[in-house]
């Protein structure tokens, strides 16, 4: 099916078109890849016809779609024009079911591309991301307002509205705490973004040209790595522009509602990371381990490593010490999770629009720790699969997940902890009373050091200015 005229550059007929560049307002064409949004695209569009400053045009590009998105997205098709005399805007909408498409999210943006690559930006889109109304007004406001800028993101966070089961509840909120601490790192970083996410990002064309010479590429999106969008940010900064996040535009994404898809999600997200950080040739993409861009990847993956040790190592020693009799509490061992506490629920409170499970989700401590464990396990898998060189397709399993399959993958890394956990303790008491005693007396000892340094780190994030950001 496809509801796209022969010609689609009906922009150049517009007079504003053939004006000089500074002399008329900036054009800016829109994409939406599509797939299998049969449930969201509607929203989507509405939430685009409802932006303060339309896009001139929107493309919706479907793709490998089993479903009735290009049917739905088809009521919309067609000029779509609001207000009269000077306050009149248009925009036209197309829809172009592509079919089946090997290179997916990537060949469907890179579709859209060439659609508007005459135009100043290009927004980029997710299937199914809304925004607040003023989101693309406020990123065309931001973009123009400094040349260096060669992206810039919206600030994301997840609907978490028409949730029913108590799970979904507790997985959203995680998502939404985990966004928001992203979020607040760039924001608090001269506003400069690691990654413009494909949810909702306004790039400068020129830019996007730029890459295309700079990378000897046929179009700004490759499948080199499995976050193009990652990838993408790293070349428009090499390329000497900014990537940016917005100080204030909006935009919701969808969240994963079970562990399975969660999992996918996630693990793709990191392995792709890794893959761009790690030193060397990997494929056809070099690794840029000292690049800008990275050093929040090399970040949150220091302080994965660090949380993996420090829960690990409490948990044998615990078992240990209680098997040996030699267990003492001591009341200071709750300084941890209370500074972590609340540093969650300083963040909560930075969280634009926080409700009462943010708060819930963030003081209470149990929902935030036991996340903290399953994102152990999207870590952990993630380092397993870049290390031994897996060759398997995570946009399609990250897919499956969604539509239910995947079988329990997920599960594997809380299986190898549990028997590293009876390893570690059965080697333990096959010790000399002694040995035991010594053992004990050492591990304790480092994991209170590392402990007192990580209970420090935090307390200075809790204790850092947000200098009136919200995430």
């Amino acid at each position: 099916m496809s509801l796209t005229p022969a010609d689609s550059t009906w922009t150049v007929d517009h007079p504003d078109a053939l004006a000089p560049a500074s002399a008329r307002p900036a054009t800016i064409g829109c994409v939406i890849p599509a797939y299998n949004e049969e449930g969201t695209i509607a929203d989507v569009l509405d939430s685009l016809l409802a932006q303060t400053r339309l896009p001139n045009v929107i493309h919706v590009v479907v793709n490998n779609t089993t479903d009735a998105t290009a049917e739905i997205a088809g009521h919309y098709a067609g000029l779509h024009v609001r207000g009269e005399g000077h306050a009149m805007q248009a925009t036209e909408i197309f829809v172009h079911d592509i079919g089946e498409n090997p290179d997916k999210k990537v060949g469907a943006l890179n579709y859209g591309f060439a659609l508007v690559e005459h135009m100043d930006y290009l927004l980029g889109v997710d299937g199914d991301t809304t925004a607040d109304p003023r989101a693309l007004e406020s990123l065309a406001t931001e973009i123009q307002s400094d040349d260096r800028i060669g992206g810039i993101s919206a600030i994301y966070s997840i609907d978490d509205t028409g949730l029913t089961g108590w799970f979904e509840k507790f997985l959203i909120a995680g998502q939404r705490a985990q966004f928001a601490a992203f979020n607040l790192q760039n924001l608090l970083r001269g506003r400069n973004m690691a990654v413009l996410g494909g949810q909702y990002s306004l790039f400068s064309i020129e830019a996007l040209h730029a890459v295309v010479e700079q990378s000897r590429q046929r179009s700004p999106w490759v499948r080199d790595s499995e976050i193009e969008d990652s990838l993408l940010s790293l070349q428009i900064k090499s390329a000497g522009y900014l990537t940016k996040i917005s100080a204030d535009a909006r935009a919701n994404v969808g969240g994963m509602t079970d562990l399975r898809s969660l999992d996918a999600q996630q693990v793709k997200w990191n392995t792709g990371a890794i893959d761009l950080m790690w030193p060397g040739q990997r494929g056809d993409t070099k690794g840029q381990p000292f690049h800008p861009n990275l050093r929040l990847r090399w970040f949150e993956n220091g302080s994965m490593i660090l949380n993996a040790f420090t829960r690990l190592g409490f948990v044998v020693l615990l078992v240990c010490s209680l098997a040996f009799h030699a267990f003492e509490f001591r009341l200071w061992w709750l300084i941890p999770p209370v500074i972590a506490t609340a540093l969650n629920t300083r963040i909560a409170l930075a969280m634009h629009g926080a409700n009462r499970r943010d708060y819930i989700f963030a003081m209470t401590l149990a929902p935030a720790e036991l996340y903290m464990w399953i994102r152990l396990g999207h870590f952990a898998r993630s380092w397993a699969k870049f290390l031994s060189r897996s060759q398997t397709d995570n946009w399609a399993l990250q897919a499956k997940a969604e539509r239910g399959g995947g079988g329990r993958a997920y599960l594997a890394p809380y299986a190898v902890v549990a028997l590293l956990v009876v390893a570690l303790v059965a080697a333990w008491s096959q010790l000399p009373a002694g040995a035991k005693s010594d053992a004990l007396l050492v591990g304790w000892t480092v994991l209170g050091v590392t402990t007192i340094a990580q209970t420090a780190w935090l307390l200075t994030r809790v204790l850092r200015r947000h200098r009136g950001f919200r995430a």
